[in-house]
């Protein structure tokens, strides 16, 4: 009894004593240091990344309690996404040397054997990789199917950008190879089994499946664009089949769930990080492919920020309609179960994307399944569509900003005034904790902030696409 109360005190205490920044403020000194963190853990020339090879993302600099001195297919294309996309919107021209050196390494470990097998034998589903690109050969959760797909529209939105700047020399002698080998895994395995995006379930997973199907659908796209037209067929058709997987894992109770396996809720970010990772804001707010502001990915949102409300001591007296620390489900005991940075500004990110597409289409809809979620913020609001002229649009837009806000918010009030990100901060005095300098929280804080300042990615045909036939 002591010892909680004394573990309550303490959290009192460490959250009353740090000064609160709002989003904006945050934002205006973090942006920088998000960058400069990410570039700390690309080798060769990075602060942290002693040892690794160029291109090459290490998950963090920790080599113990935990051991992330690695390198990951799935962190390191959801960062070099991030850094593309700050490449192509003209914010930093001084990073294509850094994309091609990534393009240069992932084309190296995909011929790496390794547990997993070979480049023709499944060795594309191989997890993780030692920083100078040699196989890990000790037992993991593999295969883990979502880095193929992951890798694969991250070279597919720089082969779209350079052929788009008439340069497809480089697309089809160096990327589209890659991409290939990437996008033939996928169709062949995104019907199988494999360990989720946490490496802990080994199952069917919302995420892996939201990604082999959107990379599939781009992939067609590209391999029409480039004259490749004996594979399209199958893409597609195998993209069409991922689509059908992808609407069963809608639970009726309102909220997605993430893992066919794995003896859980199912309640998980994974699902509100395949929203952000999926979104086209050309689709509006399509529920098919679960778009930001779709009311089913709204619904599940709400489910997911609620799960964490009664757990975490640094969420406690919080009101309900305010933001809180979330972390990757509400039953994760991973190093005690904390929040994550990652997951608390992946909230924020989807509503931010939610917001572009509802200002783009100057429509906001309220279905009986986002009236949940809606009402939270505006408790009088009644099911119906909002144009852009009505009071009731502007009223919802203003409280969904400022719910995502308090998202950043909150990820500001446990960032150490130099900005360094970790993991996870602890669930009950908000002190950064595991694996230090997490390259992907950098990242995420990088794309949370673009979206929040209106950064929209490129469509990759999510328009019109419909399950009906499944």
């Amino acid at each position: 009894m002591a010892r909680g109360f004394l573990s309550l005190l303490s959290a009192l205490l460490v959250v009353g004593a740090v000064r609160a920044k709002t989003a904006e403020e945050f934002i205006g000194t973090q942006a920088a240091v998000a960058k400069a963190g990410m570039l700390a853990n690309i080798g060769p020339s990075g602060s942290r990344a002693s040892g690794a090879k160029a291109g090459v993302v290490i998950a963090s600099p920790s080599s113990h309690d935990p051991d992330y001195l690695y390198t990951w297919t799935r962190d390191s294309s959801l960062v070099f996404k991030a850094i593309l996309d700050h490449y192509t919107a003209g914010e930093d021209d001084s990073l294509r040397g850094h994309i091609d050196a990534f393009v240069a390494s992932q084309k190296r470990i995909q011929q790496v054997e390794n547990p997993s097998g070979t480049v023709e034998t499944g060795g594309l589903g191989e997890p993780k990789f030692h920083i100078d690109e040699t196989a890990f050969t000790e037992n993991w959760g593999r295969p883990q199917r979502d880095g193929p797909a992951l890798r694969a529209t991250t070279l597919i939105g720089f082969a779209n950008h350079l052929l788009a700047h008439n340069d497809p020399a480089y697309v089809t002698n160096d990327l589209w190879p890659m991409i290939k080998l990437d996008l033939d895994y996928v169709a062949a395995n995104w019907g199988n089994h494999g360990f989720d995006l946490w490496e802990e379930v080994d199952s069917m997973s919302f995420f892996t499946t939201g990604m082999q199907h959107r990379s599939l659908r781009e992939g067609a796209t590209l391999a029409t664009a480039l004259g490749h037209h004996d594979l399209v067929s199958n893409y597609a058709t195998q993209a069409n089949a991922s689509l059908c997987l992808l609407q069963t894992y809608w639970n009726h109770d309102n909220y997605i769930t993430a893992n066919t396996g794995g003896g859980r809720s199912g309640i998980d970010s994974n699902t509100v990080l395949t929203s952000i990772h999926t979104f086209d804001i050309e689709a509006g707010c399509d529920s098919t492919t679960f778009q930001p502001c779709s009311d089913k990915a709204l619904a599940n949102l709400l489910k997911y920020v609620d799960a964490f409300r009664g757990i975490y001591n640094v969420n406690a007296n919080i009101p309900g309609n305010e933001a809180v620390a979330t972390g990757r489900y509400p039953e994760d005991h991973y190093m005690g179960g904390h929040p994550w940075y990652l997951t608390t500004l992946a909230v924020a990110e989807q509503l931010y994307d939610a917001i572009l597409t509802w200002k783009k289409f100057n429509s906001i809809t309220v279905s009986d399944i986002s009236h949940g979620f809606f009402s939270r913020l505006v408790p009088d609001v009644a099911t119906g569509t909002y144009d852009g002229n009505s009071e009731t649009f502007h009223k919802l837009i203003g409280a969904v900003q400022a719910f995502a806000d308090g998202f950043v918010a909150k990820v500001a009030q446990f960032t150490p005034e130099d900005g360094a990100m970790s993991e996870q901060y602890n669930r009950d005095n908000g002190v950064p904790l595991a694996a230090a300098h997490l390259t992907w929280s950098y990242g995420s804080a990088m794309s949370a902030f673009a979206a929040r300042a209106g950064f929209v990615p490129a469509s990759w045909g999510a328009a019109g696409l419909k399950a009906d036939s499944c």
